[in-house]
């Protein structure tokens, strides 16, 4: 009887650690909740950056002026007979 109760406890325990500690136990379902999380946000981030970027292409394709103030900014392109004037920064 006493090798019964003792097989049976053995059996118990090692179901329960299968339960917490296996590979789709409790913690690693925390885990993997934590780690959804993470990448629920991380695609929302990019989500929205995905907007803006989406918008600004739009903006670019369609209006030439602000293809044009792009260039300005970013490239420092001039016009055809502009005169171009670099001031310093004084720090």
């Amino acid at each position: 009887m006493k090798a019964l109760l003792a097989a049976a406890v053995v059996i118990l325990l090692a179901l329960q650690y299968t339960i917490w500690f296996g590979q789709s136990g409790h913690f690693a379902q925390l885990r993997m909740r934590a780690d959804l999380q993470h990448h629920e946000e991380r695609a929302a981030v990019l989500n929205q950056r995905n907007r803006i970027l989406a918008a600004e292409v739009i903006a670019l394709k369609d209006d030439r002026s602000v293809l044009e103030a792009r260039a300005r900014r970013d490239l420092g392109m001039i016009k055809r007979g502009e005169v171009f004037y670099l001031i310093p920064a004084v720090d």
